[in-house]
């Protein structure tokens, strides 16, 4: 297609030779939210060449006021797909490729990643950004991260051995709860809420409350029992979904937690003396009286669903996830793993199960009920966002990703957005990465392995006699513990009956005293190898570094210098005029650099002159 005429004149003059490798880059941008639509307005008119958009999400109406990609008529539909039409028609000159998709789906596998010259995030949850950075350092691909929270901004880009990765700086981990007052003495809807997505949710499609990071299980006196009451509920759970598919199969679920839990627990007396007890729901009273409540009931998500209507909601949502997890298994190779599912906010049929068991649950014990609206935010840990903070951090990505096209890494910055009296921007240089970061400061490599030969076994010995491993070492999946000197009953298991695909991780963690290994990731490539060859080789020779040994806490000005050479005020916890590098559930950081007023450039810093004499072009300073 041919260039409109004038169309790129003014770019061409502000960005000059960077112009002509915007226009030949090939980007990725997950995320299609709030920042998102700012972003991706941003690419297309400053003339990236191909971008590729990819987010589970649809479109609600509470998107609409910040949004701006999106109108009425969108409602429910996909945001990427509905994002590439709308910011398609500024400029036809761009290619643009959207996926309704998650981005863990593995079909966006490191080789994925790797035909793409910048990463942006533009994403609201933890967990999704930590998987973009691990994907984005496997497959050495710059990215650059962002996120909001109300006035606060942020962007930095990340850059494999040049800068700290999202996980160099520990994250504050998710709330967690009290095993004893999720499973019998809830009292906000929260704790129900928790108790459908991270307890009912996983032992019915999941694999275990255990796997549970919102579930406090520390075994103090009054948590002990608790745990092991709940251990029993879930083996009765299990023996239940073996009865998945069945037309008995709801109602099994149904009176098992609303009705048998229920009554013993109301059989407690001495528990509800000085509280209301829970009351028990019928399952037959509920079909009747929920007759004329149909499957469209889910989508009213901005209203509170009578109890009628959650029941509904509950036996269909049930329905439509058991018949999805049997169609799964039925495609499964045989001797894999069983198949499961998780919970994502985004997915339509896991968020009504979970806003529906969490009401009924809030029911029986007498606790307000929400919307499923409401229940969204709550389960995604969603932190309201404000369209001017999206679109000023929007603008911040493109100029941070122009240095990374220029592969000015030393210029790029962390920039923060903050509010005090007035609107401030400020900045800091990027940092190296952590030593000790379990992210990036790992040795990689990748393991090829002909997965219906290769064993456990094969691994461990490998690991031994080719890699210099003593008997003090664990292997990962990405799922769970494979292997350690006391859990051996995987090691004849192959790699096909173990899950171990083509693109998974596993990783291998040094647990010797003595000069220990930093940790190694293995990339898997699948490939039939000669029946008298080994199973499983090293891709290449790899050396693996040890770990720096901790150094003594230093003192200065009264207060411990941190790791990073900061030193935080014993009264304040702050670092010193500088922010805390704690991030919050919205991986945002709170406390940002307290550099006020004016922001001053520094010496590297491009430099934007408005000149007359370009007809209104802005000049960015090209090296």
């Amino acid at each position: 297609m041919a260039t409109a005429p004038g169309r790129d004149k003014f770019a061409r003059q502000s960005l000059g030779s960077l112009h002509t490798r915007i226009k030949q880059s090939r980007v990725l941008m997950v995320g299609a939210g709030g920042i998102g639509c700012e972003l991706l307005k941003n690419l297309v008119l400053t003339g990236f060449g191909e971008i590729h958009i990819v987010d589970l999400d649809t479109i609600d109406l509470s998107n609409l006021n910040r949004q701006f990609l999106f109108r009425n008529e969108h409602i429910k539909m996909s945001k990427a797909l509905v994002a590439k039409e709308s910011a398609g028609r500024f400029n036809p000159n761009v290619k643009i490729e959207a996926y309704h998709d998650n981005i863990k789906d593995p079909k966006f596998n490191v080789a994925w990643f790797k035909g793409f010259g910048v990463v942006f995030n533009a994403l609201d949850n933890l967990d999704a950004r930590r998987h973009v950075n691990k994907m984005c350092l496997a497959a050495n691909v710059p990215l650059v991260e962002s996120g909001t929270t109300g006035f606060n901004g942020q962007v930095q880009v990340i850059r494999k051995r040049t800068t700290e990765c999202y996980d160099c700086v520990p994250k504050d981990p998710p709330k967690s709860f009290p095993v004893c007052t999720i499973r019998s003495t809830p009292s906000q809807p929260i704790h129900c809420i928790v108790w459908g997505k991270s307890y009912l949710f996983t032992e019915i499609f999941g694999t275990s409350e255990d796997d549970a990071p919102e579930l406090d299980h520390s075994e103090d006196s009054e948590n002990a029992k608790e745990i092991e009451n709940l251990r029993r509920e879930s083996q009765a759970l299990k023996r239940i979904r073996e009865s998945m598919g069945s037309d008995d199969f709801p109602r099994l679920v149904f009176n098992k937690v609303y009705k048998e839990d229920i009554e013993r627990l109301r059989s407690m007396e001495d528990m509800w003396k000085s509280r209301r007890a829970p009351e028990a729901l019928d399952y037959d009273k509920l079909t009747s009286e929920a007759l004329g409540a149909g499957a469209s009931v889910a989508q009213k998500d901005q209203v509170i669903w009578t109890l009628d209507e959650n029941f509904a909601v509950f036996v269909d949502s049930l329905k439509r996830l058991s018949l999805r997890l049997e169609e799964t298994r039925a495609k499964a190779d045989a001797g894999n793993a069983p198949p499961i599912l998780t919970f994502d906010k985004d997915d339509v049929d896991a968020l009504d199960f979970v806003a529906a068991s969490a009401n009924l649950r809030s029911h029986v014990f007498g606790i307000e009920t929400r919307s499923k609206f409401d229940i969204k935010q709550m389960a995604g840990n969603i932190i309201p966002a404000i369209a001017t903070t999206n679109a000023m951090t929007a603008s911040l990505c493109v100029l941070q990703a122009f240095k990374v096209l220029r592969d000015e890494f030393d210029k790029a910055k962390m920039v923060f957005l903050t509010r005090s009296t007035e609107r401030v921007i400020s900045n800091e240089p990027l940092r190296p990465p952590n030593p000790v970061c379990p992210t990036c400061s790992v040795a990689q490599s990748t393991l090829t392995v002909d997965a219906s030969r290769a064993t456990l076994n094969d691994l461990v010995k490998l690991l031994k006699t080719q890699l210099g491993y003593g008997e003090e070492f664990s292997i990962h999946s990405e799922a769970s513990l494979l292997y350690d000197p006391e859990e051996d009953q995987n090691m004849p298991k192959t790699f096909d009956e173990l899950d171990l695909k083509q693109d998974r991780f596993v990783t291998v963690i040094d647990e010797a005293d003595e000069d220990t290994k930093v940790n190694l990731v293995f990339f898997i490539s699948e490939k039939s190898l000669e029946q008298d060859t080994k199973p499983i080789n090293l891709s290449e020779k790899i050396k693996i570094p040890t770990k720096p040994k901790a150094a003594p806490p230093a003192e200065a000005n009264g207060g411990a210098l941190a790791p990073n050479g900061r030193i935080h005020s014993v009264m304040n916890g702050t670092a010193n005029g500088k922010r805390k590098r704690d991030a919050n559930e919205a991986g945002l950081e709170d406390e940002l650099a307290t550099k006020r007023g004016k922001v001053a450039a520094s010496a590297d810093d491009d430099i934007v002159i408005v000149d007359d004499a370009t007809d209104g072009a802005i000049l960015i300073d090209d090296d």
